[in-house]
């Protein structure tokens, strides 16, 4: 039994930032995304007889740790889930995104991990129930099984049954360009797991940040369906700060940003005061997101590589949702 997917990263523009249940992945938040096609994960998963344990290698690297552990958890889960088969499998991942900088390598780690294990189990399951699947795994995991505008819904039922992704406009309807401003390639020092939780239990902002989330994703969604990227991009950049407004408020206080970080962000203003429609998100670590339009696309990538600091702009248009290979 044996099975290859891939799937792509997402971006948040109504940031996923706090959940309900912890151990069922549950956001206190609707969430809405758009994925990537420039960064991907290709995993291949084998279910063997000789297995005694599953095992995990990673570009090629066999691992321990916190990675295999939570690897090993979600394959677990399916078995118990699905109980079609009790074997252990080799899962073999190739992940073409910074691991742990900010870049949501989990979501399409997650992502590819579910698609390939219930392809290779030859289970027969709708996009929506895979995603409600691959958010056990990574919560943002579960909008990457989507291409194009995606929106994550949080779902009222103590059981997660109706937490998953939906679609809201596929990847070829608007062509969107995001720029990936590689800052830092490290791994940060407080995780988003981490980070969340410690936001939702202390922060004193976080209850005016829920309450900002259904106009947010009302008015984002209106932009979407009329093709206002200016609407859209200014939802998103303000969602973003006031998401990353949250993380000061919390105790003790912390911050995902860096130097160089704070000037890409006043780069953008600067080339909005030019008359260039552009604008900035940031998930939870340092490197930033550019959304743009593609007549911009020279002067938003030359602007962004003069400032200080940045260390690539990695150029991504609207990705398609997950495939099997």
């Amino acid at each position: 039994m044996k099975a290859t997917a891939k799937a792509h990263t997402n971006i948040a523009l109504i940031k996923y930032w706090g959940k309900r249940d912890e151990s069922l992945i549950l956001p206190m938040n609707n969430s809405l995304s758009l994925t990537l096609d420039v960064f991907y994960t290709t995993t291949t998963v084998t279910f063997r007889e000789e297995l005694f344990q599953d095992e995990f290698l990673l570009n090629e690297q066999v691992i321990r740790g916190e990675q295999y552990n939570r690897v090993a958890a979600f394959l677990d889960f399916i078995r118990r889930e699905t109980q079609a088969t009790s074997l252990h499998a080799e899962v073999r991942s190739t992940n073409h995104v910074p691991t742990a900088a900010g870049f949501a390598s989990s979501a399409s780690g997650f992502a590819a991990l579910a698609a390939a294990t219930t392809r290779a189990l030859d289970l027969s399951i709708s996009d929506q129930e895979l995603s409600r699947l691959t958010r056990l795994g990574s919560g943002s995991a579960c909008r990457s099984i989507f291409g194009g505008f995606v929106e994550w819904h949080k779902g009222t039922e103590k059981d997660g049954s109706d937490s998953y992704a939906v679609q809201v406009q596929p990847a070829e309807d608007w062509d969107v360009r995001v720029a990936a401003v590689v800052l830092s390639e490290t791994t940060k020092k407080i995780s988003s797991r981490e980070g969340m939780k410690r936001t939702v239990d202390t922060s004193v902002f976080y209850p005016g940040w829920l309450k900002s989330i259904p106009r947010d994703l009302e008015q984002i969604k209106d932009g979407i369906n009329q093709r206002d990227f200016e609407k859209v991009g200014s939802i998103s950049e303000a969602n973003c700060l006031r998401m990353h407004a949250t993380t000061l408020g919390a105790n003790p206080p912390f911050t995902y940003w860096h130097d160089a970080t704070l000037r890409v962000m006043q780069g953008v203003q600067a080339m909005r005061e030019r008359g260039i429609s552009v604008f900035f998100t940031i998930d939870a670590g340092p490197n930033v997101k550019v959304l743009y339009l593609p007549e911009d696309e020279t002067i938003v990538q030359e602007t962004l590589r003069q400032i200080p600091g940045v260390h690539d702009v990695i150029v991504s248009r609207s990705g398609q949702g997950v495939t099997y290979l």
